[in-house]
């Protein structure tokens, strides 16, 4: 199996080089929505971000988790005495005098030590506190992580839809001058054979001009629509990007079933993680009363001389080795431990109080959110059957004026009625899938 794995990584590695290279090389990327989201989950910075947030998260578990391992460490150094430290011994030891010292050089010039030491924790409170409080600590950083993602989803959506509709305005406005320029080369003919007046060809012309001149505009915004859409996930802005989903019928009634929990919202579960480490905080401050144990163990080589020859064959090194427990008992702090535990409570009731906060806001953003997804459900079905009349009521009224039954301001008019009514249902359109996506939000459907 191993001598396979270079020749998988050249794969990897090409198929991502061919990637990159179709990215930058000016190719049309063509996209779903779906495409879209799953892209920016693999390149969007702040996700990107928050998954190395999580991976730091479960570093420091293991940083925890380490405390409970042996504690192993070496030593080593060597010593040269310029002067050799002076000792004072009584004189009456040698004869001299009572009261008086004689000064005494014990000692040699050099000397080296090495050894090892080791460590090890046997009993404390707060490290089997901390080891329940790693769990908790894993999950608020996974839930961090996954409410970057439904933002980040979110986001996305919303830049796609704007896009997509941009991109249906374009093709509505299209329809419009390509409508207009005919209607505009048909009254040529008839002013040129004289069944209409100069007055009514100026108006189709500038009609004609305003929408050219519309066109452009809105083509512009278009590109900033893909633009915003590219940044939102995370690709170069310069990228061809072009959008494959089309704007199908919108199935509310299904949207609207889902039922809503303040629980099923990622806002929620994160508080309530909190509150979980509050408490386990509580619990750490709390046994730290208790006594905790540890025990060392040390083992080192000696060796001295008054010549630079500490490592030569001749030279003795003299062992010291050292075993024990350490107890400590915590008597009194200054009442540290109880002004610690007073503050654990304090944040766990106001994690209480923003608990119930949250759950009302959520349920606030709810009701909101169905509302404006209701409103927005009539509101589009509106201006379609509107939409519809305006094309129906302008079909009608350019075959009256090309049979010389209808004047040139009531088709004037109808036009102008029609793309204002197409204009209306783009943005209810747009309104709507805006709230279908906050009330998915609302309703903690998007993961």
């Amino acid at each position: 199996m191993k001598q396979f794995k270079p020749v998988l990584f050249s794969l990897l590695l090409l198929t991502f080089t061919f990637n990159l290279k179709a990215q930058t090389s000016g190719e049309e990327l063509k996209f779903s929505l779906q495409q879209c989201i799953d892209y920016a989950l693999a390149h969007q910075s702040a996700y990107l971000n928050a998954q190395i947030d999580e991976e730091i998260s479960k570093r420091k578990v293991q940083e925890i988790l380490g405390l409970s391992m042996p504690q192993i460490s070496a030593n080593g150094g060597i010593n040269d005495f310029i002067e050799i430290p002076t000792s004072l011994l009584p004189g009456e030891v040698f004869g001299a005098p009572a009261g008086t010292y004689i000064p005494v050089k014990f000692g040699t010039q050099y000397s080296a030590n090495g050894g090892l030491e080791v460590g090890q924790l046997v009993a404390d409170g707060q490290y089997f506190v901390a080891i329940q409080a790693t769990k908790a600590l894993k999950e608020l950083s996974s839930k961090s992580t996954e409410r970057t993602k439904i933002e980040t989803i979110t986001t996305v959506t919303k830049a796609y839809y704007n896009a997509l509709i941009a991109n249906k305005r374009i093709e509505l406005l299209n329809s419009n001058v390509e409508r207009i320029a005919k209607l505009a080369s048909d009254s040529k003919v008839m002013f040129d054979n004289g069944f209409i007046e100069q007055l009514d060809l100026d108006r189709i012309n500038i009609l004609n001009t305003n929408l050219k001149t519309e066109l452009d505009k809105i083509s512009k915004l278009v590109a900033l629509s893909n633009y915003l859409l590219m940044y939102q996930m995370g690709m170069d802005v310069n990228s061809k990007l072009m959008l494959t989903d089309t704007l199908k019928p919108l199935n509310f009634e299904s949207v609207l079933s889902a039922s809503f929990n303040p629980q099923d919202r990622i806002e929620m579960q994160l508080l309530n993680n909190a509150a979980t480490l509050y408490q386990l905080d509580i619990r750490r401050h709390k046994v730290s009363y208790f006594p905790s144990l540890y025990a060392f163990g040390s083992y080192s080589y000696q060796a001295q001389s008054n010549k630079f020859d500490l490592f030569g064959s001749g030279q003795k090194w003299y062992p010291t080795g050292l075993i024990g427990l350490k107890l400590s008992v915590p008597i009194f702090d200054g009442l540290q431990k109880a002004r610690r535990i007073q503050q654990g409570k304090l944040n766990l009731e106001k994690n209480t109080n923003d608990q119930l906060n949250l759950t009302n806001g959520l349920t606030l953003q709810f009701m909101n959110a169905k509302t404006q997804l209701q409103n927005a459900t009539q509101s589009l079905q509106s201006q379609e059957d509107n939409m519809q009349l305006a094309e129906k009521v302008y079909n009608a009224t350019k075959s009256k004026y090309e049979q010389g039954l209808g004047s040139n301001t009531d088709l004037l008019n109808a036009q102008s009625s029609l793309k204002e009514s197409q204009t209306n249902y783009l943005s209810a359109l747009y309104d709507a899938m805006i709230a279908q996506t906050d009330y998915l939000n609302a309703t903690g459907q998007i993961k």
